[in-house]
């Protein structure tokens, strides 16, 4: 049975494997990606503020087998940024994907935002299928983009 919830400090180290082994899986170690942002083994201190949050997915034995959030996009009026989802290897091709950016979204609905926008990179191929898939549309690059490898952008209307 899974469970789904906010994320805790103690969720910290298990949140941020799990997103360094999913970039370092697909050659995403690099700077310019969050790999290396200074903030990933704290993201609970980011993630607790009103808006921003970021929920985690508890699978068998309570290990962390997912994770999403969102943060306002301080850039784009009336929007929220889908942040950091991941899955670890034994949760892909479940449609977990799809849950997660549903309830996601859900919560942003909840918090007055109007649209999402997202960040990605050609060799999230098929992160790229879900987000096409969930009604995500790409737009040009925006200017403020802060992770530099960072090559493909998508917004959606809620």
């Amino acid at each position: 049975m899974l469970n789904y919830r906010e994320m805790s400090v103690t969720d910290d180290a298990a949140v941020a494997k799990l997103i360094r082994d999913n970039l370092k899986k697909y050659k995403l170690d690099i700077p310019g990606t969050v790999y290396f942002d200074e903030g990933l083994d704290h993201l609970s201190d980011y993630y607790g503020a009103d808006e921003r949050k970021y929920f985690v997915i508890e699978g068998a034995h309570r290990k962390i087998i997912g994770g999403i959030g969102y943060a306002k996009l301080e850039w784009m009026e009336d929007t929220a940024e889908l942040q950091k989802l991941y899955l670890d290897d034994s949760a892909k091709g479940s449609g977990l994907g799809y849950e997660l950016i549903k309830i996601i979204e859900d919560r942003m609905l909840a918090s007055g935002y109007k649209y999402s926008y997202l960040e990605t990179h050609d060799n999230l191929q098929a992160a790229i299928h879900i987000y096409e898939k969930s009604g995500y549309t790409e737009i040009s690059r925006p200017k403020e983009v802060v992770h530099s490898a960072m090559n493909r952008f998508f917004k959606k209307n809620l």
